[in-house]
């Protein structure tokens, strides 16, 4: 797990006011030039976007500008229906066609790396497997890559130059982004390899370096691995301890055409993923996910069924809280409970419905504070895991608890999340992403891509508050959430949190919420948490998500490619 820090500990470390100021202004300015809005860019350089005024204008304004959303694919549809071939995503992303040839590497270089050609278009794959395994117990090479037939020298050695730059002493895998079957539309990488999201699908691809005797510690490529045995390598080697470096830029040596397509890849992904998951000792199923590569894994629920307590604050609005627990009682997992959390009620129904529901109501009186009567919900819980859900919501996964709570169970894992719909259908949260500052992913939006990235499960820097499971005692452990965050940021520093205590925050795509966001908090939305928020984890300045892929940025609703 890459290492995060906190910032507010220590005063000398904490950003002061001109450089708060300074982030923010950097960050307005460049959200501003990347959006394609003329109004927003005009009414945010002339209000300042960290204003209340601009805040209060946009509220009004944004009803008529409309939003961007591309609605997704629904379950059984052609999972590439959104995917614009023409369209470059990054929409800055300018592949060079014709890079210029590299000087000849040293031959003390070519000694280091052992480089070898396959052909996955015409040889056998056991023959492919056993050949690469010949060659791996003769060489002396410190290094193994292997490439397509189709590639050239210059691309060979082009690849080369960029990855043997981060090969250094202690790594055991360095990989790279690639170009992939679309050219304007590469295959980008995330700089850590989550040990969830591979089990989902191969994220190392091509190009990479092996390190020579990593690869005999695990007895080299498994012929039974089919054409995944690249996948299932990384996977035997992330278990082992092995440390993966990635190079943010996309090079040439990548994987040929016929690795991304399904009747070449996926068995031998579910077959890699089956493995990984008995090496584990995890009980479950393995089946092909929408989107050729990745495997939809799915743990069996542990037995006895953990007890859940689901927290839901509200104030008033039992309309919402109805519907809400309509669709939670629908759920098919025996042996959960519902806490509602009353902030301040004081309508005749509310009063009413309290004192005749079957569920437990708790007290949470005094002004909006999020975090504090989330945190005094959960207090009044003694169930195994608790799941905050925002009273806003529509449950349409029925088996939604049983999903959560097997991730949830597992040592590495702290907290898991998942996805959420807006009014119309479209995807408005499938994990967060900071790069540079905590925004929500949204797939068929500001990630027009349907592509493994987003198909799988997947380790994520944060998920949303409006539904996340964590362990209970783990809760404890935490100490909740900050209640000095008191109306935003305060899920995504539980997860960040998290990660500090060694667990892992965990998306799942599978199951689906209908969020009718703003309906409960309204516009809250104070500066005060997001500053706070930027200064303890150093937001705009050396934090970096791992876990998003390297060479892009989001600004308003677009991803953009950052050249090196």
């Amino acid at each position: 797990m890459s290492p995060l820090q906190r910032f507010d500990l220590d005063d000398s470390k904490t950003i002061d006011d001109v450089e708060l100021n300074r982030r923010w202004t950097a960050f307005h300015r460049s959200t501003r030039s990347t959006s394609s809005n003329p109004i927003r860019r005009i009414g945010g350089a002339l209000l300042k976007e960290d204003s209340a005024r601009y805040r209060a204008v946009r509220r009004v304004v944004s009803p008529w500008l409309g939003r961007d959303h591309v609605k997704a694919t629904s379950p059984g549809s052609d999972p590439h229906s959104m995917r614009d071939e023409t369209s470059a995503f990054p929409t800055n992303f300018i592949m060079d066609q014709d890079p210029p040839s590299p000087p000849s590497l040293p031959r003390e270089t070519r000694r280091e790396v052992l480089v070898l050609v396959l052909d996955e278009n015409h040889a056998e794959c056991d023959t492919i497997v056993e050949n690469l395994n010949l060659s791996l117990r003769a060489t002396e090479a410190t290094w193994i890559m292997l490439v397509d037939s189709s590639t050239t020298g210059d691309e060979r050695d082009i690849a080369l130059r960029a990855l043997l730059a981060r090969a250094d002493a202690g790594i055991d895998v360095v990989y790279a982004d690639e170009t992939g079957p679309i050219s304007v539309q590469p295959v980008l990488k995330p700089a850590a390899i989550g040990p969830h999201t591979l089990l989902s699908y191969n994220v190392v691809g091509r190009p990479a370096l092996i390190r020579t005797t990593t690869l005999l510690s695990i007895e080299g490529f498994r012929r039974d691995a089919g054409w995944a045995f690249e996948h299932d390598a990384y996977l035997r080697i992330l278990e082992n301890g092995g440390r993966f470096v990635h190079v943010a830029k996309v090079l040439p040596a990548g994987r040929p055409d016929v690795a991304f397509h399904a009747e070449h890849i996926d068995v031998a992904t579910l077959h890699a993923t089956s493995s990984a998951l008995a090496r584990r000792g995890w009980k479950g199923s393995v089946d092909v996910a929408t989107v050729t590569g990745v495997s939809h894994w799915r743990l069996d629920v542990p037995s006895p069924a953990p007890s859940i307590d689901v927290v839901m604050p509200t104030r008033d609005r039992i309309d919402l809280v109805r519907r809400c627990l309509q669709s939670i009682e629908r759920s098919t997992y025996p042996n959960y409970d519902v806490i509602i959390v009353d902030n301040d009620s004081v309508e005749p129904e509310s009063i009413e419905f309290f004192n005749t529901t079957q569920y437990r109501v708790v007290r949470s009186p005094g002004a909006f504070n999020y975090a504090k009567i989330v945190n005094q919900g959960v207090e009044h819980s003694t169930a195994d895991f608790v799941i905050t859900l925002n009273n806003d919501t529509f449950v349409l996964s029925a088996d939604w608890l049983e999903q959560m709570v097997a991730l949830a169970s597992l040592d590495d894992v702290g907290v898991v999340g998942v996805c959420l719909l807006d009014r119309t259908g479209a995807h408005e949260h499938d994990g967060f992403v900071i790069s540079p500052y905590p925004q929500h992913l949204r797939m068929g939006s500001n990630y027009p891509l349907q592509d493994q990235y987003t198909a799988a499960t997947r380790d994520v820097i944060a998920v949303t508050g409006a539904a996340q499971m964590v362990n209970r005692l783990f809760w404890k452990q935490l100490g909740g959430m900050d209640e000095q965050l008191r109306v935003v940021m305060n899920d995504v520093d539980l997860c960040l949190r998290s990660q500090l205590n060694g667990r892992h925050v965990v998306f799942c795509p599978d199951v689906q919420i209908f969020h009718y966001a703003g309906s409960s908090r309204g516009s809250l939305d104070p500066i005060e948490d997001r500053n706070r928020f930027i200064r303890r984890w150093d937001i705009f300045g050396t934090f970096e998500d791992p876990y998003v892929p390297e060479s892009i940025d989001l600004y308003g609703n677009s991803f953009i490619y950052r050249y090196r």
